[in-house]
């Protein structure tokens, strides 16, 4: 990083590399989670899509804070903010789901992957300034 802490290009390339590894490892956790809960618990696909996507957010924080972002400087404000900024990914991650799933009939496992795209720029975008500042 330069004294404006910026990124160089070979910096940012290895920073979404290891956001799209991380994310990727969350994504199995959370597609596996709902798949258990709705299939096996009977749950409510929304309730356990909401259930899966906070599961896999907590699991998200401490990889990106340790492992994609190095963000030394992270604290309680700057989770708040990870937090907030997943709240809004949540919501996103809710309203696909429900109009894959009722308003276009698509099976809610596709729905999930659907709605993961949806919010993969906004949760790449919002938790690197959570954790960087940047």
């Amino acid at each position: 990083m330069d004294m404006m802490g910026t990124l160089n290009g070979d910096d940012k390339i290895s920073e979404v590399v290891r956001f799209l590894i991380a994310g990727g490892i969350c994504f199995v956790f959370e597609i596996l989670t709902l798949w258990a809960l709705v299939e096996l618990c009977r749950f409510y696909y929304l309730y356990a899509s909401a259930i899966a996507f906070t599961a896999a957010l907590l699991i998200n924080y401490v990889i990106c804070r340790r492992w994609v972002f190095s963000a030394a400087h992270a604290s309680a404000g700057s989770f708040a903010l990870f937090a907030i900024s997943s709240v809004a990914g949540l919501g996103l991650n809710q309203l696909t789901m429900w109009a894959m799933v009722d308003i276009c009939g698509i099976w809610y496992i596709l729905a999930k992957v659907i709605a993961a795209g949806v919010v993969t720029v906004w949760n790449f975008v919002m938790k690197r300034y959570a954790l960087t500042g940047i």
